[in-house]
């Protein structure tokens, strides 16, 4: 008897969580000449998830990491140590998929953003996870390799709607499939999925990833999507944002309704030895009752906050200063993983 297609839910970020992974710095990655910077914005992020539900913290050396942490709730605190390249947890981490209610965490490939920096280690983190039983005794893992695809590049509404980039998912350095029409019937059959939003415009200057959408449109319910308005008409990033807020604009729920759009502002360029960083109010992170939003010691952050608040009326809108984390050309939400109820215990 042939087996039974298995019913795939792959839950939104706003779905109750069990626990966030948080793969920390140390001095073999690209934050060795400012790990005093950036160390302290790891903290602030670790003890405002260690407030709410689990943390599970990928390193180098626990006793360095406790010491680094201070006083917090040691019982929610899982320290798992690994060899890693880098910290970017959303796009090496393991993707969360229920089978007939059943948890699943998928592994596939990551390869360094379309073989743009070493990877090897960073890409063995969810299975080395796995086999020091850090998640749920019922958690299976399921192998897609060697299918590369970054947590970052999607955006799921919980209700069967996959939200992504074509510049990203097609790029020619990651898989052999570059044909969005078999692409497409490849990512259903990952996770589940009823129909896949394609975005083939909007792009931030700086930006390593090909244009992840975690950096430029974000579901905040299934009928609302925040995303970065294009903003001043002299910016370089403006036209490929108009473009985007155009085809956002065309796109429609399940209930052929218009989505409800929250507009972030775009954000005041920021510099580094000459380079224009990807900061970006998109990158926030859904917790359990709040959410973590990107600042940049902006006057524009009120607005992003007040944005987000509206997006999110009932959890609480937590500014976390990312100046450190865009150095290395990333944000909040890139840094973080989510790991839904019934995967940690």
């Amino acid at each position: 008897m042939a087996n039974r297609m298995k019913q795939l839910f792959f839950p939104p970020e706003w779905y109750p969580q069990s626990a966030i992974q948080l793969t920390w710095p140390h001095e073999q990655t690209d934050w060795a000449a400012m790990l005093d910077e950036v160390v302290p914005c790891f903290v602030t992020i670790a003890r405002e998830v260690l407030k709410r539900e689990k943390l599970i913290v990928v390193c180098a050396d626990a006793a360095t990491v406790r010491s680094q942490l201070g006083p917090v709730d040691n019982q929610r605190l899982v320290l798992a140590e690994l060899p890693t390249n880098d910290t970017w947890a959303r796009d090496h981490g393991g993707l969360s998929v229920f089978a007939d209610g059943k948890p699943l965490l998928c592994e596939f490939t990551f390869n360094g953003w379309g073989l743009k920096f070493p990877a090897n280690l960073d890409n063995q983190i969810t299975r080395g996870l796995y086999q020091k039983g850090v998640f749920n005794q019922q958690v299976l893992l399921k192998s897609f390799k060697p299918f590369v695809l970054e947590g970052g590049s999607l955006e799921t509404d919980g209700k069967g709607t996959l939200l992504t980039t074509a510049q990203c998912l097609l790029s020619a350095n990651r898989n052999d499939i570059t044909d969005e029409a078999i692409l497409e019937q490849s990512l259903k059959s990952f996770f589940g999925l009823k129909r896949v939003l394609w975005l083939h415009h909007g792009k931030l200057v700086g930006d390593d990833t090909d244009s992840h959408i975690d950096t430029l449109a974000r579901f905040c319910d299934a009928e609302t999507i925040a995303y970065v308005a294009p903003g001043n008409p002299e910016d370089e990033q403006y036209e490929a944002l108009v473009l985007m807020e155009k085809e956002l604009r065309t796109f429609r729920t399940l209930q052929e309704k218009s989505y409800r759009l929250i507009a972030l502002p775009v954000a005041d360029p920021v510099f580094h030895e000459g380079c224009r960083l990807p900061a970006t109010y998109a990158n926030f992170l859904i917790l359990n009752g709040a959410v973590l939003a990107p600042v940049y010691d902006a006057p524009k952050d009120e607005l992003a906050i007040k944005a987000l608040q509206q997006a999110f009326p009932d959890r609480e809108i937590i500014p976390v200063n990312c100046l450190p984390l865009i150095r290395q050309n990333g944000s909040l939400h890139c840094l973080t993983m989510q790991y839904p109820e019934g995967f940690v215990d």
